[in-house]
């Protein structure tokens, strides 16, 4: 028997192995995190992440996953991407981060 899917720690849905996936630095590399901790992320959950959330708020506010559920407009997202199957994607309106 084969080992279950990894569980995306953001939205908390299985990752098959066929899903766009990626690894997220919990501190981003340019702010003090190479070599970091990381965790798997769905990849429309990576890039709505960093759609939302300047590398310095990832720093200093949003380094885990919880903190990052808890944003608001991270609410939003997720119940969206809750209703989608695991291996869903789709680009990330991109360009919303706030500068």
């Amino acid at each position: 028997m084969s080992d279950p899917d990894p569980i995306c720690p953001l939205c908390l849905r299985p990752i098959p192995a066929d899903a766009k996936q990626s690894l997220h630095h919990l501190i981003p590399r340019l702010r003090g995190g190479k070599g970091g901790p990381t965790v798997l992320l769905h990849q429309i959950c990576h890039n709505e992440i960093h759609a939302t959330f300047t590398e310095t708020e990832l720093a200093r506010e949003f380094n885990t996953p919880e903190a990052l559920r808890a944003h608001p407009r991270m609410e939003g997202f997720l119940k969206w991407v809750a209703k989608r199957p695991p291996n869903f994607h789709k680009r990330s309106a991109g360009g919303r981060r706030k500068r």
